[in-house]
């Protein structure tokens, strides 16, 4: 064999094109049949022989990430600890350096991530994403249509250019107020709230990570990336023609569930009278001079004692040190049938025909109410005992709205999940308090004036600033977003200990851990192998045909995992395939972008879909329901316009 021949396999990715290893270079080479003339055929064990290494790490990076795809879709282990562990896999491993592996936290689509993280914070705590929750309802008024409309468009703006879970975050007390006042179920109108924030990201390249990311995978291959308003023409015409749809249609699609209202309709949603009851501490009762914490009574018996009844005064503010008595009588909260074995056992007496009435545990000070874990609660994955919840918040849950029903019993075994529900008893002013606690999002009634209100003028002169520096040319988006977290700070618009808090730093190390693997893929040739599966599958039917495929490829892979991870994984094979064909890149990579964003026929697809998931009495399939035939919407509008604005 000659110096410089290109061994062609007698094997094939695809159809369309031969995949040989060229001698001089030491890489692998592809081309067309035609070309066969130049080249030296040899049995396929010598090629196998010869690109041993180079198999053996594409074997390794397709393990990694099957291996990874499976832990994202089943969440057995958290998704950034998953992204840490591909990292680490990539590294150990030998694939990558360590330049490459921990690169991806220098990487400027991180950097302005965390960054507009925090300029959303700051302009949610001056008032300005409240004030627009308030005008939907003056807009609105009692129309289901038009509410749907207005909440999809507001939120729709504010997700261009802040992101996405943060926007829903905000008007998610919002909404639920506005249905309640309207008399609009809340599930009716949820699912639009979330739905319009990830179509609102779509517009702008900051508007949600994988924009950002599919841009960083051009620059990676060595191509311009996108510009702040490059996905702005296709975006508007995908939000506009889907609050059309949910208008017209999509609403009709959507459940009519349980709303959020006050103490007494609570209480009757989660059917907590049922398990409402009184008991009587015997002066023989172990139970007598113990207090609340010692007698265990919650993690061993599972009764949640509420409230005490002392010498006919009613004590609602139980702590754990609260001491108990004999002739205490208890207001608890258990099953029936435990309550009449353990009677001997606790030295209690127990009547079943008492019933306790739910006003008995309300009074002006104390109250019912709900609590959505947000994305930020730093006890996700842990049980209400394991986050040590009634004296960390003193407050006691009662019941949790957890996948698609209530649970009132064992609620100290449950592990916590973002979008669950905890229905919790305790005084007004501890509730009303963790309105601005990162962990939790408050159930209640709209509240516009913020203590820094005088502030907004002065933010939005900021962030506007910011977007037009971005737009001439003057910054790139990272170091203009970093600068006006900075000039927030300065400016009092928000602390930086509030900076720090906002940031969703789950989703940073997801984004960070995952970027080596589109380097992974790059490298070793596990993109290319991808890409020439596809084009082997869809390449006869041209660019369009690829650019369907791409897109159905992602949309799946975001049903059950990371929409960024998902941008991650299939930005390289874009660029890939359409190199393959000989095609300009970037409109293909912007469908990968759109389509990731696309997470709608699953409520995992997006933190957007799943906090709104228990307040909204969802289930599983309501997502799939409405939001197919929206996909399928969004695939027939890229597919017609997407080659308009970037010709393929």
């Amino acid at each position: 064999m000659s110096t410089g021949a290109t061994v062609v396999r007698q094997w094939r990715f695809c159809s369309l094109e031969w995949v040989g290893y060229n001698d001089a270079l030491h890489r692998p080479v592809t081309g067309g049949f035609s070309d066969v003339k130049h080249f030296t055929i040899v049995p396929g064990w010598t090629i196998l022989q010869r690109m041993e290494h180079l198999t053996v790490q594409i074997v390794l990076v397709l393990l990694i990430l099957g291996v990874a795809i499976v832990l994202f879709a089943t969440e057995r282990i958290r998704v950034d600890v998953v992204s840490l562990m591909v990292l680490l896999s990539l590294f150990l491993t030998g694939i990558i350096s360590v330049e490459d592996a921990f690169g991806g936290f220098a990487n400027p689509a991180v950097i302005t991530v965390w960054a507009i993280y925090m300029m959303s914070d700051g302009m949610a705590r001056v008032g300005v994403a409240d004030m627009l929750g308030a005008r939907i309802l003056r807009l609105a008024g009692n129309d289901q249509a038009r509410l749907v409309f207005y909440i999809m468009l507001m939120v729709g703006i504010m997700s261009a250019f802040t992101n996405n879970i943060g926007a829903t975050a905000v008007l998610l007390p919002a909404v639920i107020s506005i249905g309640t006042q309207t008399n609009v179920p809340a599930s009716k109108l949820l699912i639009p709230l979330a739905f319009g924030s990830l179509l609102g990201g779509v517009t702008t390249l900051i508007g949600t990570p994988p924009n950002l990311l599919v841009s960083a995978a051009l620059v990676e291959a060595g191509l311009a990336p996108f510009n702040l308003l490059d996905f702005t023409p296709l975006g508007v015409i995908i939000l506009a023609s889907s609050i059309l749809y949910m208008v017209f249609i999509g609403r009709h699609l959507l459940p009519e569930r349980r709303e959020v209202s006050h103490s007494a309709d609570l209480a009757r949603d989660y059917h907590l009278r049922d398990y409402l009851c009184e008991l009587t501490v015997l002066p023989n009762s172990p139970l007598v001079d113990k207090t609340l914490e010692q007698a265990r009574l919650g993690e061993i018996y599972d009764l949640t004692v509420i409230a005490l009844v002392r010498n006919g005064e009613t004590h609602l503010d139980l702590v754990a040190t609260s001491v108990l008595h004999a002739g205490d009588r208890l207001l608890c909260k258990g099953s029936v049938q435990d309550m009449l074995s353990l009677q001997e056992q606790l030295g209690i007496s127990f009547d079943a025909n008492t019933h306790v009435r739910v006003r008995d545990l309300i009074s002006a000070d104390t109250i019912l109410a709900e609590l959505v874990v947000s994305q930020r609660a730093d006890f996700i994955g842990q049980t209400l005992q394991e986050a040590d919840f009634r004296n960390r918040y003193d407050l006691t849950v009662l019941a949790i709205w957890h996948d698609t029903a209530h649970i009132t019993a064992s609620l100290e075994d449950i592990p916590l999940r973002l979008g669950d529900v905890l229905l919790v008893h305790g005084r007004r002013e501890r509730i009303e308090s963790l309105r601005g606690h990162n962990g939790f999002l408050v159930l209640g009634p709209l509240e516009i004036e913020t203590p820094r209100h005088h502030k907004a003028p002065l933010a939005v002169a900021i962030f506007a600033s910011m977007i037009g520096l971005v737009l001439v040319g003057v910054l790139h988006i990272s170091a203009a977003a970093v600068m006006g977290t900075v000039l927030f700070v300065l400016t009092g618009v928000m602390t930086m200990d509030e900076a720090y808090r906002a940031v969703e730093w789950k989703s940073v190390f997801l984004i960070a851990g995952m970027l080596p693997m589109s380097i992974a893929m790059q490298q070793t040739g596990a993109a290319q192998l991808a890409a020439d599966s596809i084009l082997g599958l869809v390449g006869s039917f041209g660019a369009r045909g690829l650019l369907l495929g791409l897109f159905i490829l992602t949309t799946i892979l975001t049903g059950f995992m990371s929409n960024a991870a998902a941008a991650v994984l299939v930005a390289p094979i874009a660029i890939s395939a359409a190199q393959g064909l000989g095609l300009e890149p970037h409109g293909f990579v912007m469908g990968v972008g759109i389509a990731a964003s696309s997470a709608f026929f699953t409520p995992v697809g997006h933190q957007a879909n799943v906090l709104v998931y228990g307040p909204g009495g969802y289930r599983f399939f309501d997502y799939t329901k409405v939001g197919v035939p929206l996909t399928i919407l969004i695939w027939i509008l890229m597919l017609i316009f997407l080659p308009v604005f970037f010709p393929l």
